[in-house]
């Protein structure tokens, strides 16, 4: 048996530590089916997801092109458009699909006049967030969720993507 300072400890060990003592774990999938080389790099959406990690999760990360993007918000939410971001929750556990629409995201980011690593690290929080239970379907929840998102990305070094841009940004 390994020494006690190497040991793993067990998901049960996990359990009973305070929650304080220990750090939720994130095991991460993450998959590129566009062919987008700007796209930020598994270790930084790892850090991202894990910012706003509340508990253990198992998390599939997938960038996709408009037609993927568009036949999926069609499939489960009946719109026929690409959207930037989709969360799928696993049932029974906390985790699930995060998918983000990389010709959204840019345009979106553009149109923000925000860089594209600022608007992915937003939407990969924003996703993993619903993974978690947030919504923003009434508004004391979306207050509640666009609070925390604010928090996370600027313990991250981004600023607030809910606020108003300036003129100066504007122009």
């Amino acid at each position: 048996m390994p020494p006690a300072h190497l040991r793993v400890p067990t998901a049960e060990g996990m359990a009973r530590l305070p929650r304080a003592a220990r750090r939720a774990r994130l095991s991460l999938s993450v998959q590129y089916a566009t062919q987008d080389e700007d796209l930020p790099a598994r270790p930084l959406l790892r850090r991202w997801l894990a910012a706003a990690l509340e508990r253990d999760a198992v998390v599939t990360l997938r960038f996709v092109d408009a037609d993927e993007g568009r036949a999926l918000n069609h499939r489960y939410r009946g719109k026929g458009v690409a959207t930037n971001v989709l969360a799928f929750v696993y049932d029974g556990s906390c985790g699930g699909d995060i998918v983000l629409c990389a010709p959204v995201l840019r345009r979106e980011a553009r149109q923000q006049n925000k860089t594209l690593a600022a608007h992915c690290a937003h939407l990969v929080v924003h996703g993993m967030l619903h993974l978690q239970g947030y919504d923003h379907h009434r508004s004391v929840d979306a207050t509640r969720m666009e609070a925390r998102e604010v928090d996370i990305l600027g313990n991250l070094g981004f600023t607030n993507p809910y606020a108003t841009p300036s003129r100066a940004q504007r122009r």
